[in-house]
């Protein structure tokens, strides 16, 4: 089966001279949930903002759904980023807009021959809004579709970003950081709204964290950056603190300051349920 994406032998170097990232190989398969783990500065966000292609890689060569990627330009560029969904650490919601047109934009993202103008105005047609607000109650925040963006909590805007990239009906999600932001049970609230997304839709997630034990939870596979470099890729019932050491060079796999336990994530879940 052709995977969803692939890096092939990628590379990264800015032009200040600094190497992000050096000969990264990886494939990802439909349906698979990915956490890309490692120090700050190991390369992680350069990564998937290069699978997005938000950055033009120096070398090697990125694939989607085995069609190169790696040059596009134009309306081709932008078709990219409408299939390769990203989710950001600061959410990129329009503050000003209400929860449901902010979503309508993911969707009018998705649209080829349809101008702006309905975004400029406000006028969306009827089949859109059902559309966004379909998104907005698969992530459980349909209740606030009226509400400005500006006035939500972190891990509210965050559903809402994670339902805009939905309405764009992506063949991939990304999402750089997403909960660093956020407190555990947000944190536990996001990350499961993007699980019931992959295993519903198919669609592979793969998404940058610093926490290992909640990569651990919420991740089939995962993989680790070290000075750029792919030093890792296991499943993730098979990580072991041995990697980890390895992984982050000290010795030790260090526990995250929002790392909770198997009981209070338990619990979490319940609330939320």
């Amino acid at each position: 089966m052709t995977p969803v994406l692939e890096l092939r032998n990628l590379s990264m170097t800015y032009p200040s001279g600094r190497a992000a990232l050096s000969d990264v190989c990886l494939s990802v398969g439909a349906s698979e949930r990915i956490a890309v783990i490692g120090r700050s500065g190991a390369g992680k966000s350069t990564m998937l903002r290069l699978m997005n292609r938000l950055l033009v890689p120096t070398g090697g060569e990125i694939v989607l759904n085995g069609s190169s990627i790696t040059r596009v330009h134009g309306r081709k560029l932008r078709d990219v980023r409408t299939r390769v969904g990203m989710i950001f650490q600061q959410f990129n919601l329009v503050g000003r807009l209400t929860v449901l047109e902010n979503v309508l934009v993911g969707w009018l993202g998705a649209q080829r021959g349809i101008t702006t103008v309905p975004a400029l105005w406000r006028q969306f047609p009827a089949r859109a809004r059902q559309t966004a607000m379909e998104c907005l109650d698969e992530v459980q925040i349909a209740d606030f579709a009226h509400q400005r963006a500006d006035q939500l909590s972190g891990g509210q805007a965050q559903r809402v970003a994670i339902a805009r990239v939905l309405a764009q009906r992506p063949a991939a999600i990304l999402a750089d950081e997403p909960v660093s932001s956020l407190d555990p049970r947000s944190s536990e609230i996001v990350l499961s709204t993007l699980d019931r997304i992959n295993s519903t839709h198919g669609v592979p997630v793969i998404v940058n964290l610093h926490d290992v034990e909640i990569a651990r939870r919420h991740a089939d596979r995962v993989v680790g950056l070290r000075d750029g470099r792919l030093v890792l890729d296991t499943p993730a019932s098979a990580l072991s603190d041995a990697q980890l050491a390895k992984l982050y060079g000290d010795g030790t796999a260090s526990t995250p300051k929002k790392a909770i336990t198997s009981k209070t994530h338990r619990a979490l879940m319940e609330q939320h349920a």
